[in-house]
């Protein structure tokens, strides 16, 4: 247990200086370039930007984002980290929102943002060298004060910015160095954006046991060759990803124990993992465990978690998100807000010390996500689940991906599930395609099917909607199933479902 981020990162530097913090591609900086650049930094954030201020950072997988970030937690300040990838108009966006004094340009901006301090790289590189070091940490991010600052999408177009505050991420990073089993000097995959809040699950933990962050970056997991070509070379004991980014990996057949003997930990957040992934997860990799976690950004990267064992890959063909984390609760509860009883579905409340105070200059849009339960913070997820008898939960899906279809209820995520579940298929996603009244005509399947030998993707659609049948009503079967190379992903690599829903209604 450790009862601060920023000592705990700094205390492997002063214990085990030469240590590798971050690996970008071969290039290697240690725990002491780690302290001695935040330190400097820290020293010139100090005196350049107004006390306690958020502070935009703008910048992609690179060890320099990762010294900011610590630079302006010992001065003060939270970072709202906006990743290269990201389209322009989410700086904006962002900048918007937050009203943050400075960007800093870890990367060059692709865009003017006007009536704003940036600071540019050159000043940054010659800071981290000259400027004198921050004399103590007296000034430091600590307690309620907010350590980053995630945006997420708004239903209205309009982003939201998740404050996560020192204590907040403390409670999430004792839960993950001591329920995951992670070693001391761990080497871990640092794949998930910045801005992205899985990256959460592999940066902080890693520093904090000593670890080395293999980065993984964008241009490599872009290109499957390239990438097949780099994984083995990474020497990784820990891989942190969404399922998606596995499934990438497991296209290629040397994805395996032997070719990653090291490799012990996988740990999957962000979105469902389905049976089929973790049973080809745990049949490749005979001495990893597969970890399954659940948590909205509003609570600090995950809450649940639960080893799947081969076990549980046959008991559940839906697999459980787990358990909640000790010092947090979690309740289902009816449109009513009552708890129901066990096995009935309900949406999910989570109350503990990792959900957020609310989101950044939003107090319409915090009153109805958050609320107090005594001195602990609650959070509203909007997401359906089950629990069992003894705390077990299940996710169920989105509450806003309910759709009506001839007046039944249909959960897309409950279609996906069953779909990727079809032999001929490897990955699927459902849509709903509206008609001029707004209401959903039919349901349609973007589907990336296994080789086989069916002369036509008619013959192909009648096996599946035969084989889907067995599985489900006839009401959830979709109407038409269009069969792609591989499904759009979002910036953090999580299945664009709102980009085919676009492409199914233009």
């Amino acid at each position: 247990m450790i009862d601060n981020v920023i000592t705990a990162i700094d205390r492997v530097a002063a214990e085990h200086s030469t240590r590798v913090a971050y690996d970008y591609e071969g290039t290697q900086y240690t725990y002491a370039q780690l302290k001695e650049g935040s330190d400097r930094l820290a020293g010139f954030f100090a005196e350049t930007l107004p006390e306690h201020e958020p502070i935009i950072v703008y910048g992609g997988q690179t060890f320099d984002m990762v010294e900011v970030f610590l630079g302006l937690s010992k001065s003060g300040h939270a970072y709202i980290p906006i990743d290269t990838h990201s389209p322009n108009e989410r700086i904006t966006q962002v900048q918007d929102v937050a009203h943050t004094p400075a960007i800093i340009e870890v990367a060059p901006l692709p865009i003017a943002v006007p009536d704003v301090q940036i600071i540019r790289a050159p000043e940054l590189h010659e800071a981290e060298k000259m400027h004198a070091p921050i004399s103590s940490l007296q000034h430091a991010v600590v307690g309620d004060d907010n350590y980053y600052i995630i945006f997420t999408s708004g239903t209205t177009g309009k982003p939201k910015g998740v404050q996560i505050s020192h204590d907040n991420l403390l409670s999430y990073v004792n839960w993950n160095i001591s329920d995951f089993g992670l070693k001391e000097g761990v080497v871990a995959m640092s794949q998930p954006p910045y801005s992205f809040d899985l990256s959460v699950m592999d940066l902080y933990p890693t520093l904090v046991l000593g670890g080395t962050l293999k980065a993984l970056p964008k241009e490599v997991t872009d290109n499957f060759k390239t990438l097949f070509a780099t994984l083995p070379k990474l020497g990784l004991n820990e891989w942190v990803s969404t399922p998606s980014f596995a499934e990438i990996a497991l296209l290629d057949p040397n994805f395996n124990q032997d070719n990653y003997p090291d490799l012990t930990h996988f740990l999957f957040c962000g979105e469902e993992l389905v049976n089929k992934t973790a049973q080809e997860l745990i049949t490749r990799f005979p001495k990893a465990t597969v970890y399954n976690t659940y948590g909205p950004t509003e609570t600090t990267v995950a809450v649940t978690g639960i080893a799947i064992t081969q076990d549980i890959v046959d008991q559940y063909p839906r697999l459980p998100i787990g358990f909640a984390k000790p010092d947090t609760e979690i309740f289902v509860v009816d449109e009513q807000g009552n708890q129901v009883s066990a096995g009935t579905e309900g949406e999910l409340m989570i109350v503990g010390p990792s959900v957020s105070k609310g989101y950044l200059n939003n107090p319409e849009k915090t009153a109805k996500a958050f609320f107090n339960v005594g001195s602990q913070r609650g959070y509203r997820s909007g997401d359906l689940a089950t629990m069992t008898e003894d705390g077990m939960i299940f996710y169920r899906g989105r509450t806003d991906f309910q759709v009506k279809l001839h007046g039944y209820r249909i959960e897309l995520e409950d279609v996906d599930h069953n779909l990727n579940q079809v032999s001929y298929i490897k990955q699927a996603s459902t849509v709903p395609r509206y008609n001029k009244d707004h209401k959903v005509a039919q349901l349609i399947a973007f589907a990336v099917a296994k080789p086989n030998d069916f002369e036509s993707d008619m013959k192909l659609t009648q096996a599946v909607k035969a084989e889907l049948g067995k599985m489900v009503m006839e009401y959830m079967i979709p109407q038409r199933i269009i069969y792609r190379d591989k499904l759009p992903l979002t910036a953090n690599g999580k299945v664009d479902r709102k980009a085919l829903i676009a492409e199914v209604n233009h």
